[in-house]
Parts: C-alpha cells; sequence; structure tokens
C-alpha cells in the first residue's frame, strides 16, 4: 500500500513539473560606479524562486522554454533596469526599461506563465482546420492606417507624474499611462508635461514586441528672478 502511494506520489511530482516552464535567467550590473560591474544572476534567480514559484529555473540554457537577461545600469545615485524575455525560438516576448527589479520579476514571470498556458492549450487542441480565411476588412475611406498585426510592435508607456503627453517621432499620440502601436523599425519617444524637462528615448522595435518604457520625469529649473536696478 505504502509503494503504491509513494509510486502515486512521484508520478504526480512528476507531471506537476511537467508543465511548469523552464527558465535561464542571466543579470549583469554595469555603470560608472566602483562596484558597478559583477553578475547578478544568482540574485535574480533568488527573486524569481521568490516571487514564482510555478516555473522552475534551469542552469543549462539549451533546456530552458524561456531565457530572461537583466542590465542593471547604475550611475551615481541614478539606478536603471532593463530586461527583455525571450522564448527558446530565440523570439522576443518583451522588454522593458524603469521600475524595480522585483516588479519586473513579477510582470515577466506572469508574461511567461501566460505564453506558456496559450501554447500548451495550442498544443492540446492541434492545429487548426484547413479552410479559406475571411477577407481581410477594408478600412474606411480617410481613416489612418494602423501598422499589421504581424508588422506591429506595442508600447506600453507611463510616467512620474501620470498625464503628461505622449510624443512618437514627433506625433502626439495620447497621455500617459498608455498602449500605442508603433511600426517595426527605429522610433524617438518623447514625453512632455508643464514644469517638467522633456523626457526622450530611442528605441529600435521589432515586430510582435512589446516594450514598456517608465519615464521618471524631472522638474524643470525654475527661471532666475528678474534683478531691479533701483
Amino acid at each position: 500500500m505504502k509503494t503504491c502511494i509513494a509510486s502515486f506520489l512521484l508520478l504526480a511530482m512528476a507531471a506537476l513539473a511537467q508543465d511548469q516552464p523552464k527558465v535561464y535567467v542571466t543579470a549583469a550590473s554595469k555603470g560608472s560606479n566602483w562596484n558597478a560591474h559583477r553578475d547578478q544572476s544568482i540574485e535574480l534567480t533568488k527573486d524569481f524562486q521568490r516571487q514564482c514559484q510555478d516555473i522552475r529555473i534551469t542552469t543549462l540554457p539549451e533546456k530552458a522554454d524561456y531565457t530572461v537577461t537583466l542590465n542593471h545600469i547604475e550611475h551615481g545615485f541614478v539606478r536603471d533596469n532593463q530586461l527583455e524575455v525571450s522564448s527558446k525560438e530565440g523570439d522576443v516576448l518583451e522588454t522593458r526599461e524603469g521600475g524595480s527589479i522585483k516588479n519586473n520579476v513579477k510582470n515577466a514571470c506572469q508574461l511567461i506563465l501566460d505564453d506558456w498556458r496559450k501554447r500548451s492549450n495550442s498544443t492540446a487542441s492541434g492545429s487548426e482546420p484547413a479552410g479559406e480565411k475571411p477577407p481581410a476588412a477594408t478600412p474606411a475611406a480617410g481613416a489612418p492606417s494602423a501598422p499589421s498585426v504581424s508588422s506591429a510592435a506595442r508600447l506600453q508607456i507611463d510616467s512620474t507624474p501620470p498625464g503628461a503627453d505622449i510624443e512618437v517621432d514627433g506625433s502626439f499620440v495620447g497621455n500617459t499611462p498608455s498602449d500605442v502601436q508603433v511600426s517595426e523599425g527605429d522610433h524617438i519617444v518623447v514625453i512632455k508635461k508643464t514644469g517638467f524637462k522633456d523626457w526622450e528615448r530611442k528605441l529600435k522595435s521589432s515586430a510582435g514586441s512589446s516594450v514598456h518604457l517608465g519615464a521618471e520625469l524631472e522638474k524643470a529649473d525654475s527661471p532666475a528672478p528678474a534683478v531691479q536696478n533701483n
């Protein structure tokens, strides 16, 4: 009886392990500070093990279903985090800049689990039956043309403080926080708010990618008071 129970538990644990995606993490710290250059892969692994217990961390990149790469940048008191999540096929699922490592790990964990479930459901249901595709919808005359799904990228843009104007390649596209769809290629994103310095970032987007930009706006310098001559 005990042998049967032990065998059942082992089979259940094996099945559970197969349902969990394997993730390979790599992290490095860079910058101008004297101790900025260091490997942080172990620290990032600990963060994932604490916050994302539904995945398994592997030390072998060839065995991983996903790869998470973190660049931690230190210049004086300024800290910045760049995080990228890619699939086993090498497709970039998301890149993020700004925010704390803890929040970036939390978002990366949710992204990986969502994509893993989507893949599992697709495998379970099999390929879609062959047939004619419905004709593509024709945009109304005069309507602005949006990037096609295959060539579009998504920008998730927020700012501190919120409510700032968003300009992409010189055109106003909304206020923070907003999701903006752009075409594949090079873009310039500028965040503007009265009383604050303009925030600018140049980026290169790839088809199907999702990029998060978090703008920390600095207050504009107050003009010096005019000197009155007696």
